[in-house]
Order: C-alpha cells, then structure tokens, then sequence
C-alpha cells in the first residue's frame, strides 16, 4: 500500500475527537491527507488535532453540532476557503452510550429527538452541505458509521442506525452523478475505552460467543474498513453497508 495514497485529498471526520473519529483522522493523515475534525467537545476537537500533527500529520479541528444547519454550513464553508475543496467525508458523529440502548418510554422524547438529529439528521445535513465541495472530484467518497445493533432494531439506537444504512443507499443514488460514492460501516462489538467501562466482562464474553471468530473486535478492524471504502480500491462500490462484525451479523439473520 502507497504510505501517502491520499496526499492532497482533504478529509472531514465528524466526532473527531475520540474513539473511532480521532482512529480515522490518524490513519487518513498518515497515508498523507490534510484531515479536519469536527466535535462538539471543542477541546477534544483540538487535543485530537494535536495529537495528530505531532505524529507528523496534517490536521486541524473545528467545534461543530453535525445536527446544527447554520455550524455544518460554517465548517464547510471554512473548510473550502482554506483548502479548496472536500474529497473524504467521514459521518461518524453519533450517539450510542448506554443512555440510548434503553427503552424509549426511559429515554423521552427529548432525548430521542436529540437521537435522531445527530444520528441521522447529521448524516443528511453534512452530506447535503459537502455535496458542492465534492462534486467532481476524483475519488470522492463518503462513509458513514452504521451498526450491528441496525439488524436488530431492537431499541432506538439501532433504529436510527438502520435509517444510517437507508440514507446510504439514498446518498449513493442521489450522488453518483456528481462522481461522489456513499457506503456505510457496520460494527459489531468494537472495545473501545468507552464500550469497555459501560460493559460487563460477562456480556462481553456472551457477544463474542456468538461470533463466528472468537476475538474481540477492535479499532484497527474498522479504521482499516474505512480506508478501504474512501480508496481507489474500492471504486466500483456504492450504496452498500459492510459489516464488520466477526460473523455475529449472521446470528441475526
């Protein structure tokens, strides 16, 4: 693989400061993207960008609500005016702590307005503000993070997580004119630090039980998957949703 086989492409992470956003931005300013991450937590926005440009990568960060028109419109259009343009959209800003895997009657209304405007909404808003600063440009692409918990529906959280595969589709139709591709990642059990202090080791081990590899899943799993759905390599591709989820998409039917 080309170490710097994005260099000049210029990438938005969105949730950028932690988790699978501060993995992403890493990775693509490694192989030589100019990388802005967006985050609602300003700090963790900058501490990532930081951290990333300390590592010998091009990054810097911009405080955005992806649920919020007016800061998605201001952090495309700054993003332009400084770079000239967006080849790599990332739409990974979500909510999914345990506050949202309960039933909805325990969530209320607001909070799942609050859900539905950042896990679904943030994907159309920022998707919809990029368009213009992508159209025609070589190898444009768009990723968006979905999840396993989408096969199930069983709360709200994978309801707006199935409605992030839907809008995959819809993106790649609606796209693919202006040479922009769309797919989606769906994660299965990823450990990440928060993941990990929200679960008990006992369903950790009853999730992993029911995959087909035996090993949790990690960052890397998901980061290497993005990679290759914003690459050349996967250039025929749109519209899909890969699961990465050692197999356990496949005890759901």
């Amino acid at each position: 693989m080309d170490d710097k086989e994005f260099q000049g492409r210029i990438a938005i992470v969105t949730g950028g400061g932690r988790g699978f956003g501060k993995a992403f931005g890493h990775a693509l300013a490694a192989r030589g993207a100019t990388v802005v991450l967006t985050d609602i937590d300003a700090q963790a926005g900058q501490d990532a960008a930081a951290e990333i440009s300390a590592a010998g990568g091009s990054a810097s960060a911009i405080t955005c609500d992806v649920a919020d028109e007016k800061q998605v419109a201001a952090m495309v259009d700054k993003v332009v005016g400084k770079h000239g343009g967006i080849d790599i959209l990332i739409n990974n800003a979500g909510l999914h702590s345990h506050a949202y895997n309960r039933p909805m009657a325990d969530i209320g209304v607001a909070g799942l307005r609050r859900l539905f405007d950042v896990n679904v909404m943030g994907v159309v808003i920022c998707s919809l503000a990029a368009r213009q600063a992508m159209r025609g440009r070589p190898g444009a692409a768009i990723v968006s993070i979905s999840s396993s918990a989408s096969y199930l529906s069983g709360n709200a959280y994978g309801v707006s997580k199935l409605a992030v595969r839907g809008l995959t589709m819809t993106l790649a139709r609606e796209f693919a004119s202006d040479g922009i591709r769309a797919n989606a990642i769906s994660p299965g059990l990823i450990l990440t630090d928060t993941i990990r202090a929200e679960l008990s080791p006992e369903t950790v081990k009853n999730i992993v039980g029911q995959q087909l590899l035996s090993r949790e899943g990690s960052e890397q799993d998901i980061v290497d998957t993005m990679l290759y759905l914003v690459s050349a390599r996967s250039g025929f591709m749109t519209g899909e949703t890969l699961r990465v989820s050692g197999g356990y998409a496949l005890s759901m039917g």
